[in-house]
């Protein structure tokens, strides 16, 4: 946290493409007073959009406008955001969507447990079940996502796909996003491996004004979902996933290599030499995943030195250097 005369900065980050409709309401239910905190900012990541959505951010009284010239994606708006609210001097940051979802009164609600030093992150619980737009393949999916992401992260967040979320400074220096996709699931994962505390607290919603960008088809949502989820969880923890799945294929290899035994000793082994070339394929294809592994693993030490290296170039850049890069137009 800051110094006690300078006070607690939160900023509210929205990252947005082509809400110049929606973006209105999103804005003007963020309260600008919240007790504990000093001063409430709000930034806009505009997404490359082709329509007013920077005009109208402004005219409504935005803090700060951040505008990529093409579309980036959901991950690198929320991503870019996050550094710019650093920059900016947030000592609190709180990530909503601009189509006005969530209820910007339960910011207070969601601070909370960092004003009082009990978590580092903390993510709203739409309660999905409740929610009416909501279908039931929705909600089953919802639940699903949220259940393997607590297993794969040692969290206990019921609503892992909530984009209602806030962050201290610590938290958001050490999370290093690399989907493309989004950040939900993600930064839970990573927050569960760098043991940054998470918490979760129940916030309502508000009704629906349009539907879901992310989520263009229930097929499209499920493989981008496990595409992250693998990738992330074989980042940090390599020499497991590898060892799996090595394993895995040396053992079929060996039950078909016992099978082939069978027929040596028992019967005859006429017609059943696939069985040994498919044993030996496995057998061999299994160890050699297993040292992918091993080698996975010691380029997985190295990647945590480098990430520790740069949460420390960050701290020295926020200590060092108090300006706002030039593309952020501020009032």
């Amino acid at each position: 946290m800051k110094k006690k005369d300078q006070g607690i900065k939160l900023i509210v980050q929205i990252p947005c493409k082509n809400e110049e409709h929606y973006l209105p309401a999103t804005v003007a239910d963020i309260p600008r007073e919240i007790e504990g905190v000093d001063r409430v900012e709000i930034l806009v990541i505009d997404d490359g959009s082709t329509d007013e959505t920077s005009k109208v951010a402004k005219e409504v009284g935005v803090d700060h406008v951040l505008r990529f010239t093409n579309n980036k994606g959901l991950a690198a708006a929320f991503s870019a955001g996050m550094d710019t609210c650093l920059k900016l001097g947030a000592d609190i940051i709180v990530n909503t969507d601009a189509d006005n979802q969530y209820c910007g009164g339960d910011i207070p609600k969601l601070i909370a447990p960092i004003l009082n030093n009990k978590a580092d992150m903390v993510v709203g619980d739409r309660q999905v079940e409740t929610i009416p737009h909501f279908s039931k393949t929705k909600i089953l999916l919802q639940k699903i996502g949220s259940m393997v992401v607590r297993q794969l992260s040692g969290t206990n967040i019921p609503d892992a796909t909530s984009g209602f979320r806030a962050f201290n400074k610590e938290a958001a220096l050490k999370l290093n996003v690399i989907s493309r996709f989004t950040y939900t699931l993600e930064t839970i994962i990573i927050a569960g491996k760098k043991s940054i505390a998470v918490d979760s607290v129940k916030i309502r919603t508000n009704s629906k004004v349009r539907e879901s960008r992310l989520f263009r088809s229930i097929p499209y949502y499920i493989k981008e979902s496990m595409i992250s989820l693998f990738k992330v969880y074989s980042m940090y923890r390599p020499l497991k996933v590898f060892t799996y799945l090595g394993l895995s294929m040396f053992s079929f290899g060996f039950l078909l290599g016992l099978r082939y035994l069978y027929f040596y000793f028992i019967e005859s082994t006429a017609g059943h030499v696939q069985s040994l070339i498919l044993s030996a394929i496995f057998l061999i294809v299994g160890f050699q995943i297993c040292l992918i592994g091993l080698v996975s693993d010691l380029i997985s030490i190295n990647r945590e030195k480098l990430e520790d290296v740069l949460y420390r170039v960050k701290k020295i850049e926020l200590g060092y250097n108090n300006q706002v890069e030039k593309q952020i137009d501020s009032k």
